[in-house]
């Protein structure tokens, strides 16, 4: 397991460069990377309480057509204007859930995590200064909630898993919490902050 404090997540972070490639939980990297061709952004939101950081995650409605009901971290496609992949990061995370982008101190970027849907995201690491004062849209986020960073980290808890989807079997990793399960693409990027933490 991994327990650090914020200042000790900003320092490592700062001191290894990430991946350059992301891990999945299955064998199909070329093929993701051959069709991820639209480029997204997520922010990995770490919450900075005084006690021990949780890292924020957001639940989808379930009328979304796509990933409808599940975990994720706020974020989504980059618009043509955005000069960055933090500002389309911030930019969506403030439309998502409220939150505004000077509440937010970018600290990284995760390797760049292709998606079977043909998205390109890029995960970027922020840390929010508590309280936090967000105003989740309703039409897109059912549930705010937050995770332990420390349970996060802790490889024990990053399980494989596969289940059929669109007539495939896609493999993937998944993290339990509190009856929440976190899975795919978001688990995903979880597993790589472990990894370039480790």
């Amino acid at each position: 397991m991994i327990d650090l404090d914020v200042a000790g997540l900003r320092e490592r972070l700062r001191l290894r460069p990430a991946p350059a490639t992301s891990v999945y939980g299955d064998d199909g990297a070329p093929e993701r990377e051959a069709a991820g061709v639209t480029p997204a952004a997520v922010l990995v939101p770490v919450i900075d309480h005084p006690a021990a950081p949780s890292m924020l995650f957001t639940r989808r409605t379930l009328h979304l057509k796509a990933h409808s009901g599940q975990v994720s971290f706020p974020g989504g496609r980059a618009e043509p204007g955005d000069p960055s992949v933090e500002f389309t990061a911030l930019r969506e995370a403030q439309e998502e859930i409220g939150l505004a982008p000077e509440r937010v101190e970018v600290i990284a970027r995760l390797p760049e995590y292709f998606t079977r849907t043909g998205f390109r995201v890029t995960p970027v690491v922020g840390v929010v200064r508590p309280p936090l004062e967000l105003v989740p849209d309703a039409r897109e986020v059912d549930e705010v909630f937050e995770v332990p960073l420390a349970f996060l980290l802790d490889q024990t808890n990053h399980r494989r898993a596969s289940r059929v989807i669109g007539g495939r079997t896609a493999h993937f990793y998944e993290i339990e919490h509190d009856g929440r399960i976190i899975w795919g693409a978001t688990a995903g990027m979880i597993v790589n902050l472990y990894r370039m933490l480790e």
